[in-house]
């Protein structure tokens, strides 16, 4: 006779030791015995890990909740990401971040540019029209979009549109966690695409310039010969030693670039000799002058090279373009 464990009366399972209330284990199974592989014998590769080697191609993401995206596997290449930046309004960043990049574009370059700016200046420059935009970089930042979905293509050069929404991107970043790097993470996923990464920034040194500066690897200066642009300056550079500090130690001023120049005048010659003197070869060879072809391009939408391409205005801008590209290969 058994008990009810299938056990006789009187005699106790090997083992037991009051277990008999677990679940069952499945014994272990036997280690193959290893196969001995002859030296002439062609080696077995799995099949079902290989995948066909792509080219480019606009591949959907079911994944993705934003759409398809251009998917592409050509190796990694070095982006140069340089942000335009001074405090001081009115000192033609938009313009030279919207003239430059179409130089550098005109050079054979692939060129994004970013419209940091709340007013969306570089965005209208384009002839964009921001109050019709779907989505834009304060999508990107606060609500993690993909920047591939709100870059447009121009006959210039790409950018990366914004809007008056950009407005509260700063108090709506500022909860955030890694709120610094936003721009930095939104850019790593084009950064292959692209030689060049232009970020126009706005008037201060908030939260957007921030993200402007982590994600950069340089910075250009636009300052106008004036004592009091010239000041900006030193504080400028001394939020760049924080950055490089907490976020971002390879950020540095890469030129300091003088912007609606005029050579005519005694107070900006002893204004460039200052700069100089303070910020030796940094100081950029080329000067941009001041004219008004460069307040009518971007009414028609363009930059000052399609405006008026045989001009002043855009042998500056092109010889720029080249100072940029040679202070770059000299870097590297």
């Amino acid at each position: 006779m058994t008990n009810t464990f299938g056990h006789p009366y009187g005699q106790a399972p090997e083992h037991d030791h009051g277990q008999q209330h677990r679940p069952e284990v499945a014994p272990v199974a036997t280690p193959a015995p290893i196969q001995t592989v002859s030296p002439h014998a062609p080696l077995q590769q799995p099949q079902e890990h290989q995948a066909p080697a792509q080219t480019h191609s606009f591949i959907p993401q079911q994944q993705d909740p934003y759409g398809p995206r251009f998917v592409t596997n050509r190796q990694e290449k070095h982006c140069r990401v340089i942000c335009l930046s001074n405090q001081k309004g009115g000192v033609a960043k938009t313009t030279t971040t919207m003239n430059l990049g179409a130089a550098l574009s005109e050079m054979g370059n692939r060129v994004l540019v970013i419209d940091l700016d709340p007013q969306s200046n570089l965005t209208m420059s384009f002839g964009i029209d921001v109050e019709t935009l779907p989505k834009s970089i304060f999508d990107v930042l606060v609500h993690k979009y993909p920047i591939e979905h709100i870059i447009q293509t121009t006959p210039e050069c790409d950018i990366a549109v914004a809007s008056i929404d950009l407005a509260g991107a700063e108090l709506a970043l500022s909860s955030m966690i890694g709120r610094e790097r936003a721009l930095e993470k939104a850019i790593s996923s084009v950064k292959n695409d692209y030689d060049y990464i232009l970020i126009d920034t706005p008037p201060s040194l908030g939260l957007l310039t921030v993200n402007a500066f982590t994600a950069s690897d340089e910075v250009i200066v636009p300052v106008q010969a004036e004592y009091l642009s010239l000041r900006g300056l030193v504080q400028l550079d001394n939020t760049l030693h924080v950055i490089r500090e907490h976020l971002n130690p390879k950020v540095h001023i890469g030129g300091v670039l003088l912007t609606m120049y005029d050579g005519r005048t005694i107070h900006s010659r002893e204004a460039t000799e200052l700069l100089e003197k303070t910020y030796g070869d940094k100081v950029m060879n080329t000067r941009i002058k001041k004219t008004i072809r460069l307040a009518e391009a971007p009414v028609q939408g363009s930059s000052v090279l399609t405006y008026e391409s045989n001009g002043n205005a855009a042998a500056q801008y092109r010889a720029l373009a080249q100072e940029v590209v040679a202070r770059v290969e000299q870097a590297v």
